[in-house]
């Protein structure tokens, strides 16, 4: 009986422990800071092959090595270059090495692009893109920064500011090609979770939710918290082939979409009020520190969700 209470008080003590870092890591002035940076007019919304886009990713580049993030193996530096039409495009990655299990792959990403200046109304013409996506790519970044500072990740963690998905996710397709999908164990992509979810409060969907069971590992590793995560509500949208997730999805990856968007009533998508004054920061902060939660076993080896029986590739 000693031993059984004693048992119960060093997990209840590890698990406030570990509350308590998560909550001195991943804070609503860190969090606000990113987005309020990466939405702001500066960026000029973040078009593709715009100088606005180039400042976005001097910035994630930045903030990666901040953190103390890798460049990806066979590269020297965060910046993953590539040609579209003659074009520069660029993800930006970086990576936290694995320990027992390298050779395995955690991915993480969100894109940084957005619509850039559009035709808006006399006071605005800048597509900011706060929830799309910068909201994403400010979750990826906090979450390297937090699993950086646990240190206890078994497999190699991949966190990836995807370019061009506006326009065609020719950043994903780029990025899918320069790895071996088999290695890739899953993949976290997180776009627009800047609003409350259908669900209520401490909610989030995930796409593709009946093709592994990708989101049932994140279910279980969330029981007991006040966090939830469900299936995708919008199937008529085919969310789950409109993002990132979708190209190593078709190569069988386990490679799934986290959002909490109202996608059919939200009035604010690719729209110039798309804007941090929209957003519900407490939303983000909980969304975030939801799938770091979430993805705890996978990222220490102990979960392996099943592969995705490959697809035939569609996008937007």
């Amino acid at each position: 009986m000693k031993k059984t209470i004693y048992t119960l008080i060093v997990l209840l003590f590890t698990q406030m422990s570990w509350a308590q870092d998560i909550n001195k890591v991943i804070t609503r002035t860190y969090v606000d800071r990113l987005i309020k940076t990466l939405s702001s007019d500066e960026m000029e919304g973040r078009a593709s092959f715009s100088p606005g886009i180039d400042r976005a990713a001097k910035f994630i580049e930045s903030e990666f090595e901040s953190i103390g993030l890798l460049p990806l193996a066979g590269e020297s530096e965060f910046r993953q270059s590539f040609e579209k039409d003659g074009k520069p495009l660029f993800n930006v990655v970086g990576i936290i090495p694995g320990k027992s299990q390298a050779k395995e792959l955690v991915v993480f990403s969100g894109h940084y692009d957005h619509l850039g200046i559009v035709k808006g109304d006399a006071q605005d013409s800048i597509a900011n893109g706060a929830d799309d996506d910068a909201s994403g790519v400010t979750a990826m970044i906090a979450l390297a920064k937090y699993y950086k500072a646990l240190n206890n990740n078994e497999r190699t963690l991949v966190f990836v500011a995807f370019t061009a998905e506006e326009i065609g996710g020719f950043g994903s397709k780029h990025f899918s090609q320069q790895l071996n999908p088999d290695d890739v164990v899953a993949m976290f992509n997180i776009e627009m979770i800047g609003k409350e979810s259908k669900f209520g409060k401490n909610t989030a969907f995930i796409t593709g939710f009946d093709k592994s069971d990708f989101g049932k590992i994140l279910q279980k590793n969330l029981e007991g918290t006040e966090f939830a995560f469900h299936p995708d509500p919008y199937i008529r949208q085919n969310l789950f082939y409109r993002s990132d997730n979708a190209t190593l999805a078709a190569l069988g990856v386990p490679a799934h979409t986290i959002s909490t968007d109202q996608i059919d009533t939200d009035q604010f998508y690719h729209t110039v009020k798309d804007e941090y004054a929209t957003l519900d920061p407490e939303n983000i902060l909980a969304t975030i520190k939801a799938i770091a939660k979430s993805a705890i076993s996978i990222i220490k080896g102990t979960d392996t969700p099943m592969r995705i029986p490959r697809l035939v590739e569609s996008h937007n």
